[in-house]
Order: C-alpha cells, then structure tokens, then sequence
C-alpha cells in the first residue's frame, strides 16, 4: 500500500475515475479509460499546466500534507505516575494541575517572557489580524509572515528597489501591541526577497519592532515563491518594486511579443538564499545596529549538513531561537507535491537536531532555544514534542491550528451577533459573551480598549488557553511541574520503530 496520496486531491479539487481501483505505483486510477475527461491532476495538469503544482485559492485557504507517514507521534502513548512531585511540593493540599509552570523565556541578553512555550509560525493571510491580537492576549510569540509588504496597496520603493513606504506593517505590528501585556513578542520574519528590498531596515526604523526572523527556504515549500503573471502592467510593477520577474518585461521586444498575444505569462520568482556564515554575520549584526533586541532563525528539514550549519551559525551568532519546521505542516503557499514528499518529517528532524546540538555542546557553543513544528495542534502532540524533543527542544510552533481558531472564532461570532446561533451552541447561552466563555474575561482586562475586541482573537486565546492547560494536565499526570523536567522517559513507545527511536 502506498503512503503517498492518489493523483485525487482536495489540493487542486481533483477526482478519481474509479477511485475504489486505483494503482498504488502511480496513484492513477487502475485503468485509464480514453473517454475520460481528466478529473485527475494529470488531466487539470493537461488543462492548467504549471499552475497545478500548487493548491488552489491559497489565500483563502489553509493545507497540509495528506502522506501517511509511517512513523509519528501516534506510535507513542503518554506515561503517567502516581509517587512523587518533582519541581512541587509532595503536598495534595498545594499542589494540583495549576502548580504546573509551562512560562518560558527566550533571548539573549534581552528576555522574552511567554506565558506558553509556543510560537505561532509566520502568516500574513486569512484572519491575520486575530491571529497577531490574539497571541498577545495569550501571551506568546507570533510571527508576520515574508513578503508581508506586497499586501500593502500603497507600498512604495526608491529608485534602488528599497522599501521606503509600507504602513500595513505598522497595522500588523499594532495588531499586537494593542493587547500586549509584556509576553510574547510579535516578530517580521524575512526572506531573501524582503532582505534584497531592505523590509527589516525600513521596519526597525519606522515601527515598534524589536525581533526579526531570518527565513531559510520556505519551510514547507522548499523554494521560493513562483507565481504567474497576466498583466503586463503588474510585471512591470513587480519589477519595479526590486522583484525577479521572467522574462523581464523591460527588455527589448517583450512588450511587443506579449501585446501580440503571443502566449507566454511573466514568472515572478523569489530570490533563492544564497548565503553563507560571513553574509549571515554581516546581516545579523545590522538588524542587532538598527535596534534588533533579539534575531530569530526559521528553518525546515532540509539536508543534515545544511542542518548542522545552520545551527552552527546560530550559535557564533547568538541567535535567540530557531523554529525547525518538519514535514507534515504548512499553510498554503506550498507545491502540492512538496508538501506531500519533501523533508524531514517533524519527529525525525526532532532527533537530528538533538544530535547536532549535542556535537554544538561539546565544543562550548552557545545554544540558541528551539522550536518544533509540523502537524501539531492540540495538547497531546504539544506534549509528545516536547517530551522527545528533550533536552534541547522545549518550544512547539503552532501555525494551521492557531489560524483555525482565529477563523472559527471570527465566524461563529459573526454569526451569533448576526442572529444566526446555531442550535448546537445555543446551550452556552444566546449571546456572543456568554457563548465565548474567556469573552467576558478579555474584554475585563482590556476594558480601556476603545475599538471592539473580535471573537476570532478571543477565540484564539482560549485555544491557546485550551492548550496550555491540557499541557498542564498531562505533566501534572506525569508529576512534573516545570518545562525542564520533561524527557523521553515522559511517553510510552508503542511500536517496534518507536522503542528504536528511544534507544538509538
């Protein structure tokens, strides 16, 4: 049986023939009928060419990986113990689940204290907006997506292609500093493109923003962004504002072969990293110049040297967190088939990174903090990745989870204020305040707050909330009451593959 999908996929909204008879070598229907209209991804493939490589109304949508990976955090159960409290008192009459400390702390020599390990992955699409203002209300980090400036209709460049105008940042940026309470941080991550156009200087120097995150590659995707254009006037646009377009449209005859109807789309392309250690130390120690209190690394499961280095370059360097993106994840942005069969998947890339860091020890470098993501969205698998990312990996990254949330809290509290309750939630009541049970709360805390405060980022707290106490629970069930405490010895391997992965 095959791990990998049918050439039938939700992705691009394509269907099997016969899907009950399909050929697992090429996830094709077992016979291919020559009055078949192609409903597959061959026949869209046939229609659309290239712009099947990747998933469709990706800005109103979130995916993921739909490959059954063989191993995962399922082939492990959570442990449990009944003597003993470690990092509590032996007291029933004091300590009880809310003894349990899940704060933690990231940086290097200025702190960022966070009331949950967790980083909500980068995002500048769907319920943006809830998602930064709720994960101030939590108390956690949150990251502005790459390229966030192309969202922003008044973005403006100098004659060098430098950003020189580009409020929607500061939109974002407020976002989260309306509701923050002195946790969590809201971070602008950067891609090769957004360094090439100078996204983190004009940021630094224009808006409240004290964390920049360097983004290697693309996570799930593995590439840089590619994308068709149709219009001439945007090609030119795009070229204008310092971005890779193909063929350049400024060149010679092109205008003329396109107004000719010639048949050819312009490409925009995303800058590959072409970076080394000096390149990264150069651009590390400008952000920290500019005011940069803290320099984040994101990174996916690419080669292992690739791994080992990065991680070296973020010791010399100081780096206060790296974001290790496994396969399995993503959001949206993503090849169809990078996001089914490219990468490390999370568990795997958990134990490569643990061994490097061990090597990284040895020689006395400093250890930046580190985060895991990649398919973890409730408390269970927050709690599996922590325990066998132990010692060194003590953060988890929520990205398609955290944007759910703030998206079903938008719409249910549309619909509730609209009259449109449904039946199932009416037994919470019959208004949007008493419905969201931490709606009341929130709005106490920020009662100050002059604009209305969205239910999709009250929506997004009490996941987050949701979360942090199911974490709580299941280390109060293991007896340990701090972060720190937790190792392998906290889960159950279930499986012949995942006893070997405990005692490799």
């Amino acid at each position: 049986m095959s791990l990998s999908p049918t050439l039938s996929t939700t992705f691009t909204n394509t269907n099997l023939r016969t899907p009950n008879n399909i050929c697992d070598l090429s996830g094709m229907c077992s016979v291919c009928s020559d009055k078949c209209t192609g409903l597959c991804e061959i026949g869209l493939s046939a229609i659309r060419g290239f712009e099947v490589a990747y998933p469709y109304n990706t800005n109103t949508q979130q995916f993921a990986s739909e490959k059954k990976y063989p191993f995962d955090f399922s082939h492990f159960n959570i442990n449990g113990r009944v003597f003993g409290a470690i990092g509590a008192a032996e007291d029933a009459e004091q300590t009880n689940v809310h003894s349990a400390d899940i704060t933690y702390e990231i940086g290097y020599t200025k702190k960022i204290k966070l009331k949950a390990p967790i980083i909500l992955p980068a995002m500048v699409k769907l319920n943006w907006e809830d998602y930064y203002s709720g994960a101030a209300m939590a108390g956690v980090m949150v990251v502005i997506g790459e390229n966030a400036i192309n969202k922003d209709l008044d973005l403006k460049h100098d004659s060098n292609g430098k950003v020189t105008h580009a409020p929607i940042l500061g939109e974002m940026i407020d976002r989260f500093r309306r509701f923050d309470k002195g946790y969590g941080d809201i971070v602008l991550q950067v891609n090769a493109d957004d360094i090439a156009v100078g996204t983190a200087e004009y940021a630094l120097k224009s808006f409240e923003i004290k964390t920049i995150e360097i983004k290697f590659g693309q996570a799930a995707k593995g590439i840089q962004h590619v994308a068709p254009v149709y219009s001439y006037d945007e090609a030119i646009s795009l070229k204008n504002k310092g971005y890779l377009v193909f063929p350049n449209p400024m060149n010679e005859g092109v205008k003329e072969a396109f107004d000719r109807g010639e048949g050819f789309h312009f490409m925009q392309y995303g800058r590959l990293p072409m970076w080394n250690e000096d390149i990264l130390e150069e651009l590390v120690k400008k952000y920290r110049d500019l005011g940069a209190d803290n320099i984040l690394f994101k990174m996916a499961g690419y080669d292992t040297e690739d791994i080992r280095r990065v991680i070296q370059i973020a010791s010399k360097n100081k780096i206060a967190l790296i974001t290790f993106d496994g396969a399995g994840g993503g959001t949206g942005h993503s090849p169809c088939k990078m996001m089914n069969e490219w990468s490390h998947p999370t568990i795997d890339l958990e134990k490569i990174v643990n061994i490097i860091i061990k090597d990284v020890k040895k020689e006395g470098g400093w250890i930046p903090e580190i985060a895991i993501a990649g398919g973890i969205a409730m408390e269970d698998t927050m709690f599996k990745a922590i325990a066998l990312g132990a010692p060194n990996i003590k953060m988890v990254g929520i990205g398609r989870g955290a944007m759910a949330a703030a998206m079903s809290g938008k719409n249910m509290g549309e619909l509730i204020i609209e009259g449109k309750t449904p039946k199932t939630h009416l037994v919470f009541g019959d208004e949007a305040d008493t419905i969201f049970k931490d709606a009341k709360y929130i709005k106490s805390i920020y009662k100050d707050e002059s604009k209305p405060i969205s239910y999709g980022a009250i929506g997004l707290y009490s996941y987050i909330d949701r979360l942090s106490f199911g974490m709580k629970l299941l280390m109060t069930l293991n007896r340990k009451f701090n972060l720190k405490y937790i190792d392998q010895s906290d889960v159950i391997p279930l499986t012949k593959e995942a006893r070997e992965y405990l005692t490799d």
